[in-house]
C-alpha cells in the first residue's frame, strides 16, 4: 500500500508498548481491503491517524464501516468527538467528510525548513519605509492636504518635498510603520489634488509593495511576494502582480520594463535584493529616490 504514504511525511515507526494503546482496524474479504489507524488523546478526541481502502474496492462503503468501527472503540474509550487530518488541497476527500458530520477545527500550518530557520535566526523585524508620491507639480496643495488629513492618522511631522519629475513626496515615521495609514492618506491625497498618487514601501527589509491611485480608488498593486503574510486565495495571486498597461498610462513608464523589473515569486530568495527592487521599481515610473 505504497500510496498511502504518498505524502510529505514519512512512514511512521511505532514502539510494540505503544501500538497496544492505539486503535487499529482491518477490514479483510479473503485479503486486506482497508484499514483505519488512530488512537484516543487525553481530550476526550478519538483522532483519526489514518483510514485506507484499496482503489479498487473505494465506493463500496467499506470506509464508512471502518469509519464507524472507530467510532465505536472511541466511545468505549471514554472519546466523545473524533478528528482526522486531510489536505486542504483534496477538495474531493474534504467534501466526504463534510457530508459525513466533520467541520473545520483546526489548522495545520507548514514552513520550509531552511526558511523557518533563517526567520527564526533574524535578530527582529527587517527596514520598513514607505514614501508618497503626488503628481503634481503643485507643492502648496499637496502641504495643505497633508495638514489636513495626516493628524488624523495620528502624525503630524511630514516631510513634503519636490516637485521633482512630475512628483511632490510626501513622508512621515507613521507611514513607514503603518501600512493602513500610508494607504489611507494616499486615498484622501488623490482624492483632494485629482491627482495620481503612487505609494511605495519596503517591509520587513525583504517584502517590496507599491500601490496606484486615481481619484480616491486603487487601480493598481502590487506585492513582490503575494503570500509574504501567508496564503492567500488564488484571484489574490494573481491581483498583486503588476498591471504593465496601468502603470504605463499613469506614470509614463516602458510596459516591458514594468513587466521585467515588477516580478512576484513565492519567496524573496526567488528575486533581486529588495532595497534593489525599490530602486529599479522608482527609477522605471520615475520617481524621486
Amino acid at each position: 500500500m505504497d500510496e498511502l504514504w504518498d505524502r510529505p511525511f514519512g512512514r511512521p515507526v511505532f514502539d510494540p508498548q505503544e501500538l497496544r494503546r492505539k486503535i487499529a482496524l482491518l477490514a479483510e474479504d479473503e485479503e486486506p481491503v482497508g484499514i483505519v489507524f488512530g488512537e484516543v488523546l487525553s481530550s476526550k478526541v478519538a483522532h483519526v491517524n489514518v483510514i485506507y481502502v484499496v482503489p479498487e474496492r473505494r465506493r463500496e462503503g467499506i470506509g464508512k464501516v471502518l469509519l464507524a468501527r472507530f467510532a465505536e472503540r472511541g466511545r468505549a474509550q471514554g472519546a466523545e468527538h473524533v478528528t482526522l487530518d486531510v489536505d486542504k488541497t483534496n477538495e474531493g476527500g474534504r467534501a466526504v467528510w463534510q457530508r459525513l458530520g466533520f467541520r473545520d477545527w483546526a489548522l495545520r500550518l507548514v514552513a520550509p525548513l531552511e526558511e523557518l530557520e533563517s526567520r527564526l535566526a533574524a535578530t527582529g523585524p527587517g527596514e520598513s519605509r514607505a514614501s508618497l508620491h503626488v503628481q503634481t507639480d503643485d507643492l502648496a496643495a499637496v502641504e495643505a492636504a497633508v495638514a489636513k488629513y495626516l493628524p488624523r492618522f495620528g502624525s503630524s511631522d511630514p516631510s513634503v518635498t519636490g516637485p521633482e519629475n512630475g512628483w511632490t513626496t510626501v513622508r512621515a515615521d507613521l507611514l513607514d510603520r503603518d501600512r493602513r495609514a500610508l494607504d489611507r492618506l494616499a486615498s484622501e491625497l488623490s482624492n483632494a489634488t485629482s491627482a495620481v498618487v503612487c505609494t511605495l514601501a519596503l517591509e520587513d527589509g525583504r517584502l517590496v509593495r507599491y500601490v496606484l491611485y486615481e481619484r480616491g480608488s486603487v487601480v493598481d498593486e502590487y506585492q513582490s511576494v503575494p503570500e509574504y503574510y501567508g496564503p492567500v486565495p488564488p484571484g489574490d495571486v494573481v491581483a498583486l502582480g503588476a498591471n504593465a498597461t496601468v502603470v504605463a498610462r499613469l506614470t509614463g513608464a516602458d510596459p516591458a520594463r514594468v513587466r521585467a523589473v515588477a516580478r512576484t515569486a513565492s519567496s524573496p530568495d526567488d528575486l533581486p535584493p529588495a532595497r534593489e527592487l525599490l530602486e529599479q521599481l522608482a527609477g522605471l515610473m520615475g520617481l524621486p529616490g
